[in-house]
């Protein structure tokens, strides 16, 4: 059987179905204070989503294949876990490409704010907008330092929430009226409005003025990571932090059994029965507390209990390897710099609108908005010294406003058409077309690769291929959240996945609080935890 270590015994104090990296945060907290716990990991390996693989054949390259970038983990479950990892920053933010009076130009935002105060004349002809960027992202930033401490203790409630935020026009801003709003009062250029909304949109399909405030909702967690927003680069790729995060749970003691699939769990609120399917057939094993690290829906199934509504992804996820950066048509920028931080397509405020617009009336949109990062210039470690060497780079390309539901008549084909759609609005940025600085593999193919919805589904079981499992919450109690936000209608079986509240993006959170919930109904604390209030 494919299990770290000899037979699973028959019964553990925690059974964790999934052993991505919310799965491994929580048993290796949960074995740290002496628990016996046990992983169930239906793939060949542990990590979920935010693994390293190679996926060209013969080709030295180690992409994070599915989750890229990393803000929301705290520094925290590093220091308790003592987990050999690192991230390293981005000296520049984005670059946004644009056609303005028939010339090529573009928003390089970062390098000091000397130059990205330049960059915002050069593009607006005024220092206006770069003095509302100023003002709106120093508002941002004082809601981060006092949210982001908070995802890591019990759920405050939204009043406790909203005073520790102690700013009234940052809470309307954030929590009450469609982002878009803020933007259009803060802003007035086109393309500084579309930069400023991409981050309500990544993972989200949901328009500027979407009433539900889910864009609201993404924009948040996506500003308030570490305490800072900043959007970091894991050394070695994302897999650097899960192979962490398993030696850290296996060295305390948890067993992690890859290949095994979680297929039923039977509980009365104070013991549980976990059953699997093996290589070898069927078991089961009893535990204390079940710790879920699948989607609600997965949740549903596996208890017998009516699943939530169903969840729906939007994005194109597109891995690429390059010869060479390709050369810009805008030559006031660098290349590397262009391309070291989040490169910007068909991101225009107008364009953004209008292409929610044509994915919500069922149709691709006319001129796809993506976004692009190149991790092997933060951390060429990524990469083999010969293609090092050589200048070859890595591309993730991530896109926005393509739902589930346009892949359903047909997947391949549809992606496909998407993305070439994709890269001919990257093109029309560059001085030579990006299929000329593709590399090849070793069998002479090019180096890419792209994931609908529909494939991030099938491969990974995130439902509709949604990289949150389901709409981002709020981070404070509504009803129904329980104390942690990992609470289900079980007393002793706990959502520890993406779906939890303050769950979506690599943030090692919901596992963290899962662990704390079953500690607590213990009566116990982590090693290193202050008792709880």
């Amino acid at each position: 059987m494919a299990a770290d270590e000899g037979h699973v015994p028959g019964r553990f104090d925690a059974v964790i179905v999934g052993g991505g990296h919310n799965g491994l945060v929580a048993a290796a907290y949960l074995a740290r204070a002496g628990r016996s716990v046990l992983v169930l990991e239906r793939l060949g390996n542990t990590g979920g989503a935010a693994v390293s693989t190679r996926p060209f054949a013969g080709v030295d390259a180690r992409l994070s294949r599915y989750s890229y970038l990393v803000s929301l983990l705290p520094r925290k479950i590093v220091r308790d876990l003592g987990l050999d990892f690192r991230v390293r920053g981005r000296t520049v933010s984005s670059y946004t490409p644009a056609e303005r009076g028939g010339r090529s130009t573009g928003l390089l935002i970062g390098g000091g704010e000397r130059r990205t105060r330049e960059a915002f004349a050069r593009l607006t002809g005024s220092a206006r907008e770069y003095e509302s960027w100023q003002r709106f992202y120093g508002m941002t930033g004082r809601v981060a330092r006092q949210v982001f401490p908070t995802l890591t203790e019990p759920l405050p409630t939204r009043d406790e929430l909203r005073r520790r935020v102690d700013d009234e026009d940052a809470w309307r801003v954030l929590f009450e009226e469609p982002i878009g709003t803020a933007i259009e009062e803060n802003f007035t250029d086109d393309l500084v409005r579309g930069v400023v909304l991409t981050d309500a949109l990544i993972g989200t399909f949901a328009d500027a003025h979407d009433p539900s405030l889910r864009q609201n909702r993404c924009f948040l967690y996506h500003v308030i990571g570490g305490g800072t927003g900043a959007w970091d680069v894991p050394v070695g790729g994302m897999g650097a932090l899960t192979d962490a995060l398993a030696a850290a749970a296996r060295d305390a003691g948890a067993v992690l059994a890859t290949g095994h699939e979680a297929v039923r769990i039977e509980t009365d609120g104070r013991s549980a029965e976990v059953a699997y399917r093996d290589a070898n057939g069927e078991g089961t094993v009893a535990a204390r507390h079940v710790l879920v690290n699948a989607a609600p829906q997965e949740l549903a199934r596996l208890t017998g209990d009516s699943p939530p509504a169903p969840a729906e992804g939007a994005q194109l996820k597109v891995n690429m390897l390059l010869k060479r950066l390709p050369a810009l048509r805008d030559t006031a920028v660098d290349r590397r710099e262009a391309f070291s931080g989040t490169f910007h397509i068909a991101e225009g405020y107008e364009q953004l609108a209008a292409a929610h617009a044509q994915a919500a009336a069922g149709s691709l949109p006319e001129a796809p908005p993506s976004e692009i990062y190149c991790h092997s210039l933060t951390d060429p470690t990524i990469l083999g010294p010969d293609l090092a060497e050589q200048g070859y780079q890595t591309l993730t390309l991530f896109g926005l406003h393509t739902p589930a539901r346009l892949f359903e008549r047909d997947n391949e084909g549809v992606r496909e058409e998407l993305l070439k759609s994709t890269l001919a609005q990257l093109d029309a940025h560059l001085a030579e077309p990006l299929v000329d600085c593709l590399a090849t593999d070793g069998e002479g193919r090019p180096c890419i690769e792209a994931k609908s919805p529909l494939d991030l589904e099938r491969d990974l079981r995130l439902p509709g291929g949604n990289i949150f499992h389901r709409d981002l919450a709020f981070p404070y109690a509504q009803e129904g959240t329980g104390r942690w936000g990992v609470e289900t209608a079980h007393a002793n079986v706990l959502l520890c996945g993406a779906g939890a509240v303050r769950g979506g993006g690599v943030s090692g959170v919901p596992g963290h609080n899962a662990a704390m919930a079953a500690l607590e109904d213990l009566g116990e604390r982590a090693p290193g935890q202050a008792r709880w209030r």
